[in-house]
């Protein structure tokens, strides 16, 4: 048997405007051993009060499914007008949420790709104001016993989470941690199994998400695939994520779309100072082996009509690479 639990991250269902209720019926018929609820759409977000999540948690129960909550922010910024935003209270919301669930993990994102505009603010800048703020928040998500886990995503790289941890004077255990996206680390110029290496004590949750880098006209492309389907080395990351000692979850996390990164364009490159040469020559590997292998991108557009087929066969393509990995 499996160290780890299997389970599957709400967003890969979206298209299907399942209540969280329905989603944990899904996971459950589909063999899935929990959730992570990733955010809720605000229609759904207005219907959700304590009794409503004291009723998910005993349905979550029922059916023996843990469960991971999401909606926390980190970035004091909107995204898209860069103007400054509040996120304590909504933050303080969140926690008291996960704090009712019965929930340790909770996800942060905040948005991402700023780097791909020069006119956005220079990520040492949000670096810097993201820290100053989580230092204001520590006390209430020691208070709650829950844990920010800051997704891998398009904001920092993993170099980068280390400082801003550094900055906020947390140490792995603390109420801050990191959910690895093992896909989203090549979209930042990083090499999945070197970064889950590099960040391996603060991993408390996770993304499981295959995917593939191809050249393209302004440098590279990468893109979700379906696990088993891409070029991440997941027994050798399952193996890295023996030696934590808390349990982790395994969600899996599976979308449409693409990402482009125009690495012939120096001042893109520039915005990613620690890039490790080792790394980037490795994706560059993989891309030059990708050629005429005819590997596709999986559109957003077309993502609802295959969402439920690909998220079943994530699931049992990641049961059988545990039981190679064990």
């Amino acid at each position: 048997m499996s160290d780890f639990k299997i389970g599957i991250d709400s967003y890969g269902l979206d298209p299907l405007q399942l209540s969280p209720m329905e989603v944990l019926k899904w996971a459950h018929r589909n063999g899935a051993e929990g959730v992570q609820f990733s955010g809720l759409a605000p229609e759904m977000r207005s219907k959700i009060d304590r009794y409503y999540l004291k009723d998910l948690k005993q349905y979550a129960d029922s059916m023996n499914l843990y469960l991971e909550w999401g909606g926390f922010q980190h970035i004091p910024r909107d995204m898209s007008s860069w103007g400054r935003k509040e996120i304590f209270e909504s933050n303080s919301e969140v926690a008291e949420e996960a704090s009712t669930l019965g929930v340790r993990i909770v996800r942060s994102c905040s948005g991402g790709l700023m780097r791909w505009n020069p006119k956005n603010p220079e990520t040492g800048i949000l670096l810097k104001e993201t820290a100053d703020e989580l230092r204001s928040q520590l006390q209430i998500l020691r208070d709650h016993n829950v844990i920010m886990a800051i997704e891998t995503h398009f904001e920092f790289t993993t170099f980068e989470l280390l400082r801003m941890f550094e900055m906020c004077e947390v140490e792995p255990g603390d109420c801050i941690g990191i959910c690895l996206d093992t896909m989203n680390l090549m979209t930042m110029l990083e090499h999945p199994l070197f970064a889950t290496e590099r960040v391996l004590p603060w991993i408390v949750s996770t993304h499981v998400k295959d995917g593939y880098v191809i050249f393209n006209d302004a440098g590279l492309i990468t893109f979700p695939t379906e696990i088993g389907g891409g070029i991440v080395d997941f027994e050798g990351i399952v193996r890295l994520l023996k030696q934590i000692p808390a349990e982790i979850n395994l969600n899996i996390e599976d979308h449409g779309g693409s990402f482009i990164l125009p690495i012939k364009d120096i001042s893109f490159v520039k915005g990613f100072p620690d890039a490790d040469a080792v790394e980037l020559l490795c994706l560059l590997h993989q891309a030059e082996k990708a050629k005429g292998k005819g590997c596709s991108v999986t559109e957003r557009s077309n993502w609802p009509e295959i969402c439920e087929e690909r998220m079943r066969s994530n699931i049992s393509k990641l049961k059988s690479i545990l039981d190679v990995a064990e």
